[in-house]
């Protein structure tokens, strides 16, 4: 398998992903450290990433993922997983330069491949744990890493409904549950589940949110004083764009939230006969066609023009 030649001779390997890490990027990450602990012992892993809810309590050992760096360090290999460029890295990219090797292994779109050393990049994969899958010695693959990469399946393909889901997708998830994964309970506890204060906010992105464009398009937006009100972080927001696009008539949605004065993380999602990868793509961010994001300055207004003069040309093209 092509991770076991990345792995030979190796006794020090970083394991990170983006920013605002979600269910993808953190089943990844932990699929392949959990891999790597099973099947090479002998070798010294740290994860890197942000926060993560605890909605993924279900995969083991989340308690090892370092949230900060600590002092000065050279990887034998620095894996970057789900993220297509080293600013997404944030805290842990100072360990990407000092790597002696650094692999990417992604599957988005709008990932050139050329930051890193060696780039493992399938954009027809629904997610980066479907990547993973096929990279691994699927004999090795332990009931622990099965997990987390279905994990990462469900959540990056709204359990296997949108498009990017393949037979190859469907595959990986059926040996995955022969390992023994509860789905069922992942499912509902990690995908559907919500807490009180997390449909509060779902509600009140909602209510507010603003139909567009002759109605083909939808928004809605939460600044740092909705987010203090409510008391909710990032990982709090997962599922209010997914709830967006399914209005009856709308072909975009639009969701963003504040995450410094004047700075919003945007979330785009679309159905067909547009390609929301090249608006994110124009604003410095990226992702598929179907679903990307990016970071922008200004005010909502500001950023919902902006963004309205890509999404109209694209609209008007399709029609």
């Amino acid at each position: 398998m092509i991770l076991k030649n990345e792995l030979n001779e190796v006794k020090t390997v970083a394991i990170s992903g983006h920013i605002r890490p979600d269910g993808d990027c953190i089943g990844a990450c932990m699929g392949l450290y959990h891999y790597i602990r099973q099947n090479f012992p002998e070798i010294e892993i740290d994860v890197y990433l942000e926060e993560v809810s605890e909605k993924y309590a279900y995969i083991e050992e989340l308690d090892q993922i370092k949230h900060t760096v600590s002092g000065p360090k050279e990887y034998d290999v620095f894996f970057i997983l789900d993220c297509g460029d080293k600013e997404r890295l944030g805290f842990s990219g100072v360990y990407f330069d000092t790597a002696k090797k650094t692999v990417c292994i992604d599957h988005h779109i709008s990932n050139a491949g050329d930051f890193a050393d060696c780039s493992l990049i399938d954009p027809k994969a629904a997610a980066t744990s479907e990547v993973l899958f096929y990279l691994m010695d699927q004999e090795k693959i332990n009931l622990a890493a099965a997990t987390a990469l279905y994990i990462g399946l469900i959540h990056d393909t709204g359990v296997f409904k949108h498009s990017n889901t393949t037979e190859k997708t469907m595959m990986a998830a059926a040996k995955l549950i022969g390992l023994g994964v509860e789905f069922t309970k992942i499912i509902n506890d990690t995908f559907y589940g919500k807490s009180y204060v997390q449909n509060q906010i779902l509600g009140r992105a909602l209510l507010e949110s603003v139909v567009f464009y002759h109605g083909t398009c939808i928004f809605t937006a939460l600044r740092l004083k909705d987010l203090d009100f409510y008391g909710v972080g990032p990982k709090d927001l997962d599922g209010i764009v997914d709830q967006l696009i399914v209005t009856e008539g709308i072909r975009c949605a639009i969701f963003l939230y504040e995450i410094e004065p004047q700075k919003f993380k945007v979330s785009l999602r679309c159905k067909e006969g547009l390609d929301v990868s090249k608006v994110a793509l124009h604003f410095g961010g990226g992702g598929h066609v179907k679903a990307a994001g990016c970071d922008m300055m200004g005010s909502v207004h500001d950023v919902i023009n902006n963004l309205s003069a890509q999404l109209a040309r694209q609209i008007d093209n399709a029609e």
